[in-house]
């Protein structure tokens, strides 16, 4: 299957290698650095360590795309949150194969049209958060600016660093809590009391203020 699947594959896309077994996986992708690796659903379990490690420093490197079998929503949904950028099914078109790599590419997530995209949303709403004592003290200073409603720039301007610095941060701490958006890390501070009570408050009357001022 993969040899045919690299045949077919070279007629779209430059330079298609393929790995027998999961142990030549991470070495190999150091040497390459593959813009897209199709990762079989049965190789991320092969050393009995938890799939999303694997993805996650897998994801540093290339776009990964994982190809199984069948897939439920809830293993979607936590690949996603780990680094993955696509996933497709073993049965699914090649034009559907091709137009994954390419969207993941451009820097966009695909998920195969055989499993619901509002599926997978209601299930990532109900997947367990991480404990936030995985955050550095300077993560939950930012943790607590941008619950606080501050923009990257305005948190920038608050711990006297670069925007880039600010949105470092802000990107370390989502991807260490397993959150995607703003509106996740918000809900999260909120629903754990990351912010004391008294900070919220005080946060939340300098919006309004500033609210009012400029209407």
């Amino acid at each position: 299957m993969a040899e045919g699947l690299r045949k077919l594959l070279e007629s779209e896309f430059e330079h298609v290698e393929i790995l027998e077994n999961g142990r030549d996986l991470f070495s190999a992708v150091a040497s390459f650095k593959p813009d897209v690796i199709l990762l079989d659903r049965g190789l991320a379990q092969w050393s009995g360590i938890e799939p999303s490690v694997h993805f996650r420093k897998l994801a540093v490197v290339s776009k990964l795309i994982i190809v199984a079998d069948h897939v439920g929503p809830t293993y979607v949904a936590e690949a996603l949150r780990a680094g993955v950028s696509g996933c497709v099914l073993k049965r699914c078109t090649f034009s559907e194969l091709t137009e994954a790599i390419r969207q993941v590419i451009k820097g966009k997530t695909f998920v195969t049209r055989l499993i619901s995209e509002r599926a997978i949303a209601e299930c990532a709403n109900h997947l367990p958060l991480k404990d936030a004592t995985r955050l550095t003290p300077r993560q939950r200073e930012v943790l607590q600016l941008v619950a606080a409603g501050l923009t990257a720039k305005e948190i920038a301007h608050e711990l006297n660093v670069s925007v880039k610095t600010a949105v470092f941060h802000k990107t370390a701490i989502m991807d260490k809590l397993g959150l995607r958006t703003t509106a996740q890390l918000t809900r999260y501070e909120i629903e754990n009391n990351v912010v004391p009570a008294e900070r919220r408050q005080s946060a939340h009357v300098e919006l309004q203020a500033a609210a009012t001022a400029a209407s």
